[in-house]
């Protein structure tokens, strides 16, 4: 290779914030949920779904698989091998074995699928509240038991509250898994090394099984570092199930991949072989081109929703300063604390799960500013007087939105007359 003669000779980098590229005017014409739940005027910054097109190796990868015609069933190791050079790349987990990996549908049937092979019927599942709805209703929905461990203050794991979690879910020498969100939704913790391996301590002295959602993995923002589950010691009975989906803004496109801890492999091996039947070809392409080519669109997105972290924070104090901010390390979801505006959670079922169900300071916003937010009382135990906010979209909406929220937090404090 002849190398450039001199730095100023070099071709510059262009850097494209993937946020900032489509209109709101474009984004009206999608046909997704985050974009037709509610009316038009409506500002959504609820679902997880980003307001940015495809990366650029994504999108060819498709086009490329239509033009062949290539539509047919799934086939092949390339996608545990494109995840396995991602993870060596970004995470320092240089021996994710592709025999060691299952194709699954998505994320959340992947959890449940091996929810199945971990426990029965009445077993229960511990989880950190709040957290993601799913969690709840997927778990529920399969007869499992759902046990919370509440995060402590700080929105950290409350490592006794799970100590004792662990032990109310083992009572009777019954099987447990704990259900780990890994980096945290909706707070946007992501843990650290040393408070994952007190979690692999407590599982082994338990006896209790951990299976990691690692789906917002690769959307570690500055200033934190993502630990692979797997890769802690003691984690070897363990699962971690990971996707391209959330980085990639591939909802859509169906596909995932269970991983097993090398205690694990032989729980794995009686995974059904129809449970490989669901992921979609285009969805397999996609992940695949995403976690093998698309590092260069991720690291340009996640300037961007750096810099968006630090906008809402901005925004947050100017108009809305009663709001409690915890800036998030991960992900593109902020946890607001609205307690101060004295909502409470009616007239929503107060049952966590219910993804849709709008309640408290949620319907305020929705009612008066026009922005749909996640309502936080979905989210299990310390959610009630919260709100998630989607911040994956352009400045100019997210300061919009933000803008109209003080508008309503004060209409609300002013007393009628």
């Amino acid at each position: 290779m002849v190398p450039w003669p001199a730095s100023h000779d070099r071709p510059a980098v262009v850097t494209v914030n993937p946020l900032n590229q489509l209109t709101l005017a474009e984004l009206r014409c999608r046909t997704s949920v985050k974009w037709r739940t509610y009316d038009s005027d409506v500002l959504p910054l609820w679902v997880a779904e980003m307001d940015v097109s495809l990366a650029a190796p994504v999108a060819g990868a498709l086009r490329d698989a239509i033009d062949r015609g290539d539509t047919g069933y799934p086939c092949g190791t390339a996608y545990a091998e494109a995840l396995g050079g991602f993870a060596a790349r970004r995470w320092a987990w240089p021996d994710l074995r592709v025999d060691h990996t299952a194709v699954v549908p998505d994320v959340m049937l992947g959890i449940v699928e091996v929810l199945r092979l971990l426990t029965d019927p009445g077993d229960a599942v511990v989880v950190c509240a709040p957290v993601y709805p799913p969690f709840y209703a997927f778990v529920g929905h399969d007869g499992r038991r759902v046990i919370e461990a509440p995060l402590a203050p700080d929105l950290r794991m409350d490592l006794a509250a799970l100590d004792e979690a662990f032990r109310r879910a083992r009572a009777g020498r019954r099987r447990a898994v704990f259900l780990l969100c890994n980096p945290h939704n909706p707070t946007g913790v992501v843990h650290r090394r040393e408070e994952l391996d007190a979690v692999a301590d407590l599982a082994r002295r338990h006896g209790v099984r951990v299976v990691s959602d690692e789906i917002h993995a690769p959307l570690v923002l500055p200033g934190a570092h993502f630990t692979p589950y797997l890769t802690l010691a003691g984690a070897e009975d363990a699962f971690a199930v990971l996707s391209a989906s959330k980085a990639w803004n591939l909802a859509g496109l169906k596909s995932a991949l269970v991983v097993a801890g090398r205690q694990a492999v032989a729980d794995l091996r009686r995974l059904p072989e129809e449970v490989g039947h669901g992921p979609s070809h285009l969805g397999v392409i996609a992940h695949t081109a995403a976690f093998r080519d698309g590092g260069g669109w991720l690291d340009q997105l996640l300037d961007g929703l750096d810099a968006n972290r630090d906008l809402l924070g901005t925004l947050l104090a100017e108009h809305c300063p009663t709001i409690g901010y915890h800036r998030p390390e991960g992900t593109y979801l902020a946890w607001l604390d609205c307690t101060a505006l004295g909502t409470d959670s009616g007239p929503g079922t107060g049952e966590p799960g219910v993804v849709t169900d709008v309640a408290g300071p949620a319907k305020l916003f929705l009612d008066r500013a026009r922005v749909a937010l996640s309502s936080g009382h979905v989210f299990g135990t310390g959610g009630t007087g919260f709100v998630r906010l989607n911040f994956a979209t352009s400045p100019a909406i997210l300061t919009e939105a933000v803008s109209r929220m003080g508008h309503a937090v004060t209409e609300h404090a002013t007393p009628a007359h």
